[in-house]
């Protein structure tokens, strides 16, 4: 039977895009899609797994279930099949058709959830649907992205490493913020490193992560209604919120210039950009995580008609991207 490890699954040397042609600032994105699962997820979804398997808690009768917005859904779909486990993803309405469908064609169970919780939304209502099922049926294997340490440990391992060995003059860091496991692992590998690097957490607004209010995000990805206990602010030196209008400004422009990403790394390309414009300095070395590419969105944030009907005409009647940042 075939199985993806993480030295197997990625180059740890991969594509970098220098975007500074397009942003007029100088930004490296380190593009993380470029493998089966099309996500950053499919090193956390590895680890994880194979931690479980090293502990003895998983078994050949096990099902996997796990919470996902949709990435980490796909990499263990991705994982789950080549391992031979059955796996059961809970996610919700604001999931991309194009996610779903994959993880079915994966050989997943895909349950959606429609409806909130009052208070803890969508993310609440999924983790009480997981608690119940693993309560319902011991065969279940809740892998918990959200408290593994795995999910973080794995970045500290490979991804932070990869992009020192890269830039060894690295000035500042640009991490989306989820779960928190890349940026905690990434945040934690440079606090020990020799040279200083600011890491610049990139949330999206209407996200709790970082204090703010609740709101609406109809982008999946980045951003959560439950603060994630992986957080440690104190790893975090400085904080970029983004309106999602501007993520979807930010992936077109990047479309304009050949490049399709995803909404996670709009919100990322987004607030690096605003950030730099208000504290770059000439000569700095900036990198950004690109943590998907835009095939899933092909459907949502690349199709007009949810464009205009979520946010109205006026976000894709545009000519000069230049301007359009996130808030800081």
């Amino acid at each position: 039977m075939p199985v993806i490890s993480v030295p197997q699954a990625f180059n740890e040397e991969e594509l970098y895009v220098d975007l500074q042609s397009i942003l007029e600032h100088p930004l490296f994105l380190k593009c993380e899609g470029f493998n089966f699962a099309g996500s950053i997820k499919l090193k956390a979804a590895t680890e994880m797994v194979e931690v479980a398997e090293r502990e003895g808690v998983l078994t050949p009768d096990s099902v996997l279930v796990e919470s996902s917005s949709g990435n980490l859904g796909v990499a263990l779909s991705t994982v789950a099949a080549s391992k031979g486990y059955r796996f059961v993803c809970v996610t919700d309405s604001r999931c991309n058709l194009a996610t779903r469908r994959l993880m079915v064609a994966l050989g997943s169970q895909v349950h959606i959830i429609a409806e909130p919780d009052p208070i803890g939304g969508f993310l609440g209502a999924r983790l009480d649907y997981v608690r119940a099922l693993c309560a319902s049926d011991d065969r279940y294997v809740w892998l918990n992205q959200y408290i593994n340490p795995a999910n973080w440990l794995v970045h500290y391992r490979t991804t932070a490493p990869a992009i020192a060995r890269q830039f060894p003059r690295l000035d500042v860091l640009f991490v989306g913020a989820g779960t928190a496991g890349t940026l905690m692992g990434c945040a934690r590998y440079f606090r020990e490193w020799h040279r200083r690097v600011q890491v610049v957490a990139v949330d999206s607004v209407g996200s709790v992560t970082f204090g703010e209010a609740p709101g609406r995000r109809m982008i999946p990805g980045l951003g959560t209604s439950i603060r994630p206990p992986l957080l440690d602010t104190s790893y975090v030196d400085d904080v970029v919120r983004v309106e999602e209008t501007d993520t979807v400004r930010a992936c077109h422009r990047l479309a304009r210039h050949g490049f399709m990403f995803g909404g996670s790394t709009g919100t990322v390309v987004s607030g690096a950009t605003s950030w730099l414009t208000r504290n770059g300095a000439p000569g700095v070395t900036a990198v950004a995580i690109a943590p998907d590419l835009g095939d899933r969105y092909l459907d949502t944030v690349y199709q007009s008609n949810w464009v205009e009907d979520l946010y109205g005409p006026e976000v894709l009647d545009f000519a000069d991207l230049s301007t359009a940042h996130g808030p800081g």
